[in-house]
């Protein structure tokens, strides 16, 4: 094959690379914007390890549990968060990323499942240990930030 045969297909090989990483990038830029839109609609305390802490975590999850599957969380909480192990800010985190995707993978609509998302926050507390409450830290830890 001449040089010139292979540079048509090295352009297609590139471009079709180039079309999977910008879907494969679509779907995490939807659940960011998607989570992101009824965070700051919330207004909830606690940016970082409080109640708005809890709501993104589990939201997000909820999310990609109703869109893909509660198996995806299972797999991101794992690699960010250390499947919770290490300090009690990746607990809260892991422990509200298994419930989230648990509301996510039972909702039964899209708005079911963001509503039922907000219930469970609206209910949460102060290290809750129940597999089905939303938990947070103590005021004290909160940090008023968007991640």
């Amino acid at each position: 094959m001449s040089h010139a045969a292979t540079k048509p297909a090295r352009k297609r090989h590139w471009r079709r690379l180039f079309v999977v990483a910008v879907v494969l990038g679509a779907y995490p830029a939807f659940v960011m914007v998607a989570t992101y839109s009824q965070f700051f609609a919330a207004g909830l305390p606690g940016g970082r390890n409080g109640p708005a802490d809890a709501y993104r975590h589990s939201l997000a999850s909820a999310i990609v549990a109703y869109t893909s599957s509660p198996r995806c969380v299972d797999l991101v909480t794992a690699v960010m968060e250390r499947g919770g192990q290490g300090n009690a800010a990746r607990a809260m985190d892991a422990h509200n990323n298994r419930l989230g995707a648990r509301i996510g993978a039972a909702a039964d609509s899209w708005t079911a499942m963001q509503q039922a998302v907000l219930a469970a926050v609206n209910e949460g507390a102060i290290d809750a240990r129940s597999p089905d409450q939303i938990t947070w830290l103590a005021p004290h830890a909160w940090q008023e930030r968007l991640y």
